[in-house]
C-alpha cells in the first residue's frame, strides 16, 4: 500500500529555563492508506510532541522543528506557512485531543462548533452545514441530532462529548485522523464504544489512524502496526502481532509485562524500574541503557543502527548484533501463543 504520511529523521527541541529540551530525536514513521498506526510509550517518550510537530501545533515560540520533514502526500508540512497549515488542518489531516470537555467550547452550541470547520473548509451555505452537522452526530451514533445539535457542551456526559469531538475532526473527510490518548478520560465501557466507533468509521471511511495511547490493550483492538517510542526515538516498530508476540527491544519487553493478564495467577503488576532520561541533557548511547537489566558497554556509547528482523519488523538495540549475547524474553510475555 501507499504511504499517505511519512515522517524521515524529525528532531523537536523546547527552549526552556533548564536549556533545550530535545523531545523528539530523528523519528521515523510511515502511515498507509486506510491504516491504523499506534504510537506507544511512557509519558514523556515524545508522543504528542511527533503528532503536534506534524499538525504544526507546537507551542511557539518555544517549540520547534529543528531538522527533518514530515511528507503528506509528498508534501512537506514542516516547510509550509501557518497560513497554508491552517487550510491543511481539518480540511486534509484531523486530530482528537484527550479531554473532551477542554476541546469544546462552552459558550458556542454543538451545532455551531462542527458547522466552524465545514463552513470554513468546504464553502457551504449555513443550512447545507447544518444538515452536515445532523448527518455526522447521527454518524457518531448521537440519538435525535436534530435536538441535540442545538444543545451546549455541558448537556452532553463525557462519552457523548469525546463523539462530538470525533464528529468535528472527522466533518471536512480528512485522509489523515490524529487521535491523542481518545479514551484516556472516559470509563472502561464508554472507552470500548469509542474504540468501536472508531473502527467501523474507519472502515466507513477509509480514514488512515495515527493513534496515541498508553494503553496496550487499546492498540491490540484498534492497530494494524505499533511503533513504540523511548527518550525521543522510535525503538521497535511491527505489526501488532509482531510487537505483542514477536517483540525484541526490553523496553518493549518491559511495557508488555506490564499488562494485566487475566490468564495470570499472579496479581501483582510488573513495573520498569527507574525513570525515563532527561531530554535537556540526552544520552550518548540507547535511552534505555540506563532501565535495561541487558546493558552492555556499547549500549551507553553508541546508539544502535535499527536491525531488520522482518520486512515489517525492525528494533534499535544492540542485542540483535550478532555479536552480542542471546538474552530470551521474560517469561511474562506469551511469545508466540495464540491471539
Amino acid at each position: 500500500m501507499e504511504n499517505i504520511l511519512e515522517v524521515n529523521d524529525l528532531h523537536v527541541s523546547f527552549k526552556t529555563h533548564r536549556g533545550e529540551v530535545k523531545a523528539v530525536r530523528g523519528v521515523n514513521l510511515t502511515l498507509k492508506k486506510g491504516e491504523a498506526l499506534a504510537i506507544v510509550g511512557e509519558s514523556g517518550s515524545g508522543k504528542s510532541v511527533t503528532t503536534k510537530a506534524i499538525m504544526g501545533l507546537l507551542p511557539k515560540p518555544a517549540g520547534r522543528v529543528k531538522s527533518g520533514e514530515v511528507l503528506f502526500n509528498e508534501r512537506d508540512l514542516t516547510k509550509l506557512s501557518d497560513k497554508q497549515m491552517q487550510k491543511l488542518r481539518g480540511s486534509e489531516i484531523s486530530m482528537i485531543f484527550q479531554d473532551p470537555m477542554t476541546s469544546l467550547n462552552p459558550t458556542m452550541t454543538i451545532g455551531k462548533q462542527i458547522m466552524e470547520g465545514i463552513r470554513r473548509h468546504q464553502n457551504l451555505s449555513k443550512a447545507d452545514a447544518k444538515k452536515r452537522a445532523i448527518e455526522l452526530l447521527e454518524l457518531v451514533g448521537i440519538p435525535n441530532p436534530e435536538e441535540r445539535v442545538k444543545q451546549y457542551p455541558h448537556q452532553f456526559s463525557g462519552g457523548m462529548r469525546q463523539r462530538v469531538v470525533i464528529a468535528i475532526a472527522l466533518a471536512c473527510n480528512p485522509k489523515v485522523l490524529i487521535a491523542d490518548e481518545p479514551t484516556t478520560a472516559l470509563d472502561v465501557t464508554i472507552q470500548a464504544q469509542i474504540l468501536d466507533l472508531m473502527k467501523d468509521l474507519q472502515k466507513k471511511t477509509n480514514t488512515s489512524i495515527v493513534l496515541i495511547t498508553h494503553d496496550l490493550g487499546v492498540v491490540a483492538n484498534m492497530a494494524q502496526r505499533v511503533a513504540v517510542m523511548y527518550g525521543g526515538k522510535v525503538i521497535e516498530t511491527g505489526t501488532v502481532d509482531e510487537i505483542f508476540y514477536e517483540p525484541k527491544h526490553p523496553y518493549t519487553w518491559g511495557l508488555l509485562s506490564s499488562m494485566p493478564r487475566v490468564d495470570s495467577k499472579n496479581s501483582e503488576l510488573l513495573a520498569i524500574p527507574g525513570t525515563p532520561p532527561d531530554l535537556s541533557n540526552p544520552p550518548k548511547g540507547c535511552p534505555f541503557a540506563a532501565r535495561c537489566p541487558h546493558a552492555m558497554k556499547v549500549c551507553t556509547e553508541f546508539m544502535p543502527d535499527y536491525s531488520d528482523v522482518s520486512d515489517t519488523h525492525k528494533t534499535a538495540c544492540w542485542l540483535q548484533d550478532e555479536r552480542s549475547p542471546k538474552v530470551e524474553p521474560p517469561e511474562t510475555i506469551q511469545v508466540g501463543g495464540d491471539r
